[in-house]
């Protein structure tokens, strides 16, 4: 019902009003793109400005005869506007338009719902349309006003409308539960995660800012990047190792936009819980795009919204390959924590970098120490290697593991907790005659 879509686009008439009124302002720009996201023609674009909106209408009756003239003469299938528009607006103008009118919030579903590929993300964005639906339901059924039953069954009945209620809260209620269960789902993998030490960084940022290239550039991946809206829609959880830190889980996430419509961040709820409960979030954020920062704020405010506005944050500024003679680099903050990256993901310029910001983002201060573990305890020195902490190592004629350490300072509090002892004077790193074990050389060159 909600995923079939005709093969050629439909051609359309795009409205835009200035309403002095608002405070919060939609960008006709960002408006295009996304009619071009959902696969419209645009063929007019009318512009306009107001006080307010008119009850009935939303526009006034001049811009109403306009864009009913437009219709007319283009043919037009389809009339998008760049609000949020009233049920009873909606219907009004498609009796004057005599064809079907679209809201941004529709908009948006529409687009959601091209790109849902997983049964999740198909469950989620049904329930936004079915919560959109259900105020906008219309009195169409009128040769099946009441149902009545045969002799002696006869009665006020429902009116169809009352039963396409009925139905669709049903359909509401069956798919919450499916949607529950996928959160429990999703709950229990982070306390497995949780119980493994494993750290979880989740991609935010303002959709079409490159998440998906940075994700595929990080974790080696090939998943759908495409410079349009809402590229990505279900949640892509990879595994990758960083530099002196060890393994962590990196998430790539629907990207959000202005005014995010209120069905999509309930419906979406499951999903970007997984972004509150992160350990770090990687905001990224096209630098090249004149209104970043606005777009910034924006996240925030989602974020905000959906209970991640206290998770720790490095921004990564992508796209600098699209500004003249940057440089990528780390910004650091007063406290020495990374705080801002500057990247190409496309280009795969500065990815090195990102990855150094994030370790030291999630591990807070790295110290080096020289610290000396019994023969016995190879599992403890097998760790420390996984995890990319050991930089050289020497053995003493004794069997014992020297090992010239970096690494985060609770990591190095816990390897001493099962026996590992710092050296107070080390002279292995700069020893000129160490023996290394085979094959460490070359991991620790």
């Amino acid at each position: 019902m909600f995923f079939e879509r005709p093969e050629s686009g439909e051609v359309s008439i795009l409205v835009h009003l200035s309403i002095e009124s608002d405070k919060e302002r939609e960008d006709p720009i960002e408006f295009e793109e996304l009619a071009l996201s959902a696969g419209a023609q645009p063929v007019e674009f009318i512009t306009g400005t107001r006080k307010q909106p008119s009850p009935n209408y939303f526009v006034g009756s001049g811009k109403l005869e306009e864009i009913a003239a437009a219709v007319r003469a283009h043919k037009a299938q389809l009339v998008l506007f760049n609000h949020a528009l009233t049920p009873s607006q909606e219907r009004n103008l498609e009796k004057v338009f005599e064809c079907r009118v679209l809201d941004r919030t529709g908009l948006i579903l529409d687009i959601f719902a091209q790109r849902a590929r997983s049964h999740e993300g198909k469950l989620q964005v049904e329930l936004a349309q079915l919560q959109h639906l259900s105020s906008r339901l219309k009195r169409g059924w009128t040769h099946l006003d009441r149902q009545k039953g045969g002799i002696g069954l006869r009665g006020a009945g429902e009116t169809q409308l009352e039963l396409d209620q009925r139905m669709i809260g049903q359909r509401i209620k069956a798919i919450n539960k499916s949607l529950s269960k996928v959160r429990s789902q999703r709950e229990q993998g982070r306390r497995s995660r949780n119980r493994a030490e494993i750290q979880t960084i989740s991609l935010v940022g303002y959709t079409n800012a490159g998440k998906s290239t940075l994700f595929n550039a990080l974790t080696n991946s090939d998943s759908y990047a495409a410079d349009q809206l809402f590229a990505t829609l279900d949640s892509t959880l990879r595994r990758i190792e960083l530099p002196n830190f060890g393994t962590a889980i990196v998430a790539d996430t629907v990207g959000f936009i202005s005014h995010l419509p209120h069905q999509l961040v309930e419906a979406f709820r499951a999903t970007l819980e997984e972004t509150a409960a992160a350990d770090l979030l990687l905001h990224v954020i096209d630098c090249a795009h004149e209104s970043h920062a606005d777009y910034i704020e924006e996240v925030n405010t989602v974020l905000e919204e959906i209970g991640a506005a206290s998770v720790p944050q490095l921004k990564v500024f992508n796209k600098i390959d699209l500004l003249d003679g940057f440089e990528p680099r780390i910004d650091y903050g007063e406290n020495g924590v990374p705080k801002r990256v500057w990247v190409s993901a496309q280009q795969g310029i500065g990815i090195d970098l990102l990855l150094q910001a994030m370790s030291e983002a999630l591990a807070g201060t790295l110290v080096a120490e020289t610290i000396r573990i019994a023969p016995e305890q190879t599992r403890l020195r097998s760790k420390l290697y996984e995890k990319g902490f050991i930089e050289a190592e020497r053995i003493d004629e004794s069997g014992f593991y020297h090992l010239g350490v970096r690494l985060p300072k609770q990591e190095l509090e816990r390897v001493m907790q099962q026996g590992a002892v710092i050296e107070q004077t080390p002279e292995l790193v700069e020893s000129s005659d160490p023996v290394w074990t085979e094959g460490e050389q070359a991991r620790t060159a």
